[in-house]
């Protein structure tokens, strides 16, 4: 699966629903890219379209389970990975990182948008 394939799906995850346009852009392409990618996605069963309820004029890609599962087990993978990393340092480097926490986090909801900036 491409980057932009398996970014587009935790996209969906973290957001919701959205517009191929919207996708388009906070993935960084074009809308003909992002609905050539949907359409491939949608062949594999990640995701589907459905009519947004404010509006029937309006589709929504949505994850299904097997994509809602498929970024679980991502997300899980790269856990496993990190800590089989971490079970390699020192003690002292492990404190560092801990020490790193409170700004990691901080980050974390930086990033977040459920803060009132606009989404990228």
């Amino acid at each position: 699966m491409s980057l932009t394939s398996a970014a587009t799906l935790a996209t969906l995850d973290k957001t919701g629903p959205r517009r191929i346009t919207d996708l388009a852009v906070a993935e960084g392409v074009t809308q003909p890219a992002m609905t050539v990618l949907v359409r491939v996605m949608e062949e594999s069963g990640l995701v589907e379209r459905t009519t947004d309820p404010s509006d029937k004029r309006v589709t929504l890609v949505c994850l299904t389970e097997a994509g809602a599962s498929y970024v679980r087990t991502r997300r899980q993978a790269g856990v496993d990975a990190y800590a089989r990393l971490i079970d390699e340092l020192t003690g002292d480097e492990v404190k560092t990182l801990e020490a790193a926490l409170p700004a990691l986090l901080r980050l974390a909801e930086l990033e977040s948008p459920t803060r009132d900036e606009p989404e990228r």
